[in-house]
Parts: structure tokens; sequence; C-alpha cells
């Protein structure tokens, strides 16, 4: 395995009562994919979770609308039921990240199979080989969000800066040719989304959404949500959900915007910036535009798979 960073950078917060310390990963092939030690030491209880029937996957590529839909789900099922949820319990806590093996914090594994609700909702950026059979085996449902790439790779850009254990990104024109080659924790994002459309074709319980049909429409979008969960949510439910969901809504809510998980410098960035689709144009030169979509052109040969860059 050869590592694409010659240093993990040891990064200080000085202004946090606990002065922590993180050391920015470096990424590895990891049965060819690219990945880090954050996401691989757990690996053989990570393959071992026992999924339950009634459990729920939220499968995404980074920054592609992994917290707004675990966010819409966590609403719909105990929304009303459990409401202090959505203002006192961090979404990373009602909706585990499998995957994630940080020190001195609970794994995702940990805390997935501690969950003490009706269904275990539960979110990874894994690619489809990665997921662990028992989800299959207990025909789970499964959600699977996908956004662009121009705009997803700009969100991830700058999610890279301000996460402390993140790679280093460099500066954006690198990190543009890095995303392009599948340089990036997770791997290719073309990949990563064609191997999940081609599952879909084959498996009737994984439903497909895309970032910017949300976007456009957020209460049709739900409509369908619900209509694959089997959930009728009464008009009332609906417009809370659809409050609760709104981007100002969820970036000033510090149990969803991430402020509270204390490997992200919001000085750098948010980790919710802006939420919007277009977002590309302002980070793309024109040479980049070019050179960029002669490469998509190439890496998206399923026809069925179509993605749109502006609403």
């Amino acid at each position: 395995m050869q590592s694409t960073e010659k240093k993990p950078a040891v990064v200080r917060m000085s202004d946090d009562p606990k002065k922590m310390e993180f050391t920015r990963s470096v990424l590895f092939d990891f049965h060819g994919v690219q990945m880090t030690k954050y996401f691989t030491e757990n690996w053989e209880k990570i393959q071992n979770f026992q999924a339950r029937p009634d459990d729920i996957l939220i499968a995404t590529y980074p920054k592609a609308g992994t917290t707004w839909v675990s966010v819409i789900l966590d609403l719909l099922y105990f929304g009303k039921t459990a409401p202090e949820r959505h203002t006192s319990i961090p979404i990373y806590e009602r909706v585990p990240f499998l995957e994630i093996t940080f020190p001195s914090m609970d794994s995702g594994v940990d805390l997935a199979e501690n969950l003490a609700t009706t269904p275990r909702l539960i979110k990874t950026h894994l690619p489809i080989q990665f997921v662990p059979k028992s989800f299959w085996e207990q025909n789970c449902k499964i959600v699977y969000v996908a956004r662009n790439a121009k705009d997803n790779m700009v969100s991830y850009f700058h999610m890279d800066r301000m996460t402390l254990t993140q790679p280093d990104p460099g500066d954006w024109n690198t990190y543009l040719h890095r995303f392009m080659e599948g340089k990036v924790l997770f791997g290719s994002w073309y990949d990563h989304v064609n191997n999940w459309w081609k599952k879909k074709q084959t498996y009737s319980k994984l439903h497909y959404m895309f970032y910017e049909d949300m976007i456009e429409d957020t209460g049709r979008e739900i409509d369908k949500l619900c209509f694959f969960l089997g959930l009728s949510p009464s008009a009332e439910e609906k417009n809370q959900i659809m409050y609760g969901v709104q981007f100002d809504n969820m970036k000033k809510n510090d149990m969803t915007n991430y402020s509270t998980f204390h490997v992200m410098d919001f000085k750098i960035s948010t980790f919710m910036r802006k939420g919007k689709v277009g977002d590309w144009k302002n980070h793309f030169t024109v040479a980049q535009n070019e050179e960029f979509v002669e490469d998509y052109k190439k890496k998206m040969k399923d026809h069925t798979l179509q993605f749109r860059t502006e609403i």
C-alpha cells in the first residue's frame, strides 16, 4: 500500500478547551479504494456488523446530502414521538457513521449497535463493495443520495480544508485533478455513484435520490421517500419536517451543523456552507471546466444515470 502523502500534519486547536490534537490522515490504497486509518482500523468489526431487517442504511458519497437526508429520516420516524431529539442529540449520535473510528470516541459500529431506536438509522460512505453483507442478507432498506460531481467536489474540498482528520486537500487545482483520478477519501466519485446505481436495478429496497431534485422540490422528494418507506405523515407533520430541514434552519441548529464535532475547525469553513446547486461556477476556471467535462464524458458511460449541474 502506497501513501499519496508523505507526512501527516499535526493540527492543534489552541482555543479548544480540551486542547485536542489531531493528525491529518494519510491516504492509502485499500482493496482498490483510497482510504485512511480512521475508516479501516476497525475493518473486521465493520464487516461483521449485524444488521437487522428494519435497519435503514443511508449511503452517500461524502458531501452529497448525507446529513440532510439523515435529519429528514430522523424527523419522519421520531419527530412526533421524540421531538426533543432534534434539539438535544447531535445528528452523528442519532444516525451513527458506521465505519468511523476516532481515538477517544465511540466507534460508529459501537454507536450503531447501541442504538435504542426502531428502526436504527445508520449512515455510510462506503462504496457498495465494502457494505457489510448483513445489510443484504437482512434485505434492509437503503436510501442512497447522489450529487452532481462538480458541486460535490467543491463541497468535499471545503470539508477537507476544515476537517482536521481529513487528508490535506492542497490547492483547488491540485484537488480537482485528485478528485478526477479518485485520489480522495472513499475513492472515485464515478465508481461510487455508478455502482450504487447499478445495484438499484436489481435490489428493490434501494431508493436512489438526487441532491438537485431535493433542492428543486424538497416536499416532492420527501413524498417519494415516504412512499418507498411505507410512511404516511400528516400534513402538519410534513410541514414541521419541511421547516426543520430547510438549509438555514439546519445550519443554525447545533445538533445538525456539526459544530459540536471537535475535529472540525469552523474558522476555516462551516460544515454546512451554501447548500446550493451551481456553486461550482465560483470555483472552476473555463479551462478547468472544459478539462473536467471531457474527462467526465469518458467515465460516465451509463447514460441512464443523469445529473444536473444547475437547476
